[in-house]
């Protein structure tokens, strides 16, 4: 896919802040032409995610075409189409998409955002279509009908919590339970009635709660996930930190960024290959080429595991009789990212990804990674935007 425009991430981001989740894809001109489109990866995983349709188990030939009812979106009106699903014969059977009257509704390289929603697909024309107008217009439209159904998402267990948490504050600064940088988070679980464990699942009815202590201004990265070593041709991260590895002091150390637009100073790049929803990370150096792989369900499923929703609770830590306090404060409430885009963003550049990786005095290597990150201007591309609340203190 080429690279989108300003206008085009914008309108995007709006989509975005709306709960929108979608894929994109390009039409080329011959694909017009023919009535013809690739299903790429990306395509693919979205259609499969939302139970549209599983292009892996679909058999090849015009007898195993799959129809599914759909719109194209206009300014004003909302044409009837239909998607098209099949795997030629030819060429290994490689996925195929069509949309009935796309050829009068989009132009060659015009980005098209593809929504699944109540098992019907909407295509919509990112490119040509002003969204900002469209959404904002006091006179209804199909598009506009379309993001408020899609964004009435219930709130109840969020404001059930809120509430809690605005008691817990009006009880002014409550004594720390234990001495440790876990005290704030451990202190609230106890006082909302939650077991202390070591499960992986969400704090409070399937939201995550992290805690922390305001003027500590902590860093929230996205997650950090290891390679699928199995599928890898480096089997661990010291064969990483062995191979671009260099001097820094009295470590032996590699601490870079690697981005999909550009190789860095180490002559690492990644690369996707949505044919295979793969992650790859590739170096210039004719020996090695390909070395690590991340599978993209893998990724997807780390991101909703670690950002489903969120409340990020802020306290101010105090000392009262010569013990730390915590003053409950305000909450800022995320809520779970748009997967579809994070193969966009990694695409684009905008998702980099961190290695940390060190060898200690005593030749063991220690990975504090590899971790994914986001440009703090583009949270907006990936979560729908968040909710802050202030708590009411005594």
């Amino acid at each position: 896919m080429r690279q989108l425009s300003t206008v085009e991430i914008n309108r995007i981001k709006l989509l975005t802040e709306k709960s929108v989740e979608l894929c994109l894809i390009e039409p080329t001109g011959t694909g017009l032409e023919k009535s013809i489109m690739d299903a790429t990866g990306s395509v693919r995983t979205y259609l499969k995610a939302n139970n549209i349709h599983d292009f892996e188990a679909q058999k090849q030939g015009p007898d195993n075409k799959i129809q599914i009812r759909s719109f194209l979106i206009e300014a004003n009106d909302i044409l009837d189409s239909v998607a098209s699903l099949y795997r030629p014969n030819t060429k290994k059977g490689d996925p195929r998409i069509w949309f009935k009257g796309l050829g009068n509704y989009s132009k060659a390289n015009d980005i098209l955002g593809i929504i699944a929603f109540e098992d019907k697909l909407y295509v919509l024309n990112i490119t040509r279509l002003d969204l900002h107008k469209l959404i904002d217009s006091k006179i209804i439209n199909p598009l506009q009908e379309l993001v408020n159904e899609i964004n009435q998402i219930s709130n109840e267990v969020s404001d059930e919590l809120l509430g809690l948490l605005n008691k817990i504050a009006a009880r002014g600064p409550v004594p720390a339970m234990l001495k440790a940088d876990t005290a704030i988070g451990r202190t609230l679980e106890t006082l909302l009635g939650i077991d202390i464990n070591s499960s992986k699942k969400p704090d409070y009815k399937g939201i995550e709660l992290k805690s922390f202590r305001d003027k500590r201004g902590n860093r929230k990265n996205l997650f950090a996930q290891v390679p699928d070593w199995n599928l890898s041709k480096f089997k661990s991260s010291a064969e990483i930190l062995n191979a671009f590895g260099y001097n820094r002091g009295d470590d032996f150390k590699l601490y870079c960024t690697v981005s999909s637009l550009v190789r860095n100073s180490q002559g690492l790049k990644l690369k996707m290959d949505t044919e295979i929803s793969q992650l790859i990370e590739n170096s210039d150096k004719p020996n090695i080429g390909d070395f690590v792989v991340w599978g993209l369900e893998t990724l997807h499923s780390r991101l909703l595991e670690k950002h489903n929703e969120t409340f990020w609770i802020a306290a101010d830590s105090v000392t009262i009789g010569g013990k730390e306090h915590f003053q409950y404060k305000k909450v800022e409430h995320t809520k779970k990212p748009i997967v579809s885009q994070f193969d966009i963003l990694l695409e684009q550049g905008i998702i980099t990804l961190d290695h940390l990786i060190k060898r200690k005095s005593t030749g063991s290597v220690v990975e504090k990674g590899p971790i994914f990150k986001i440009k703090p201007n583009a949270l907006d591309l990936l979560f729908p935007p968040s909710k802050s609340y202030s708590l009411i203190p005594k």
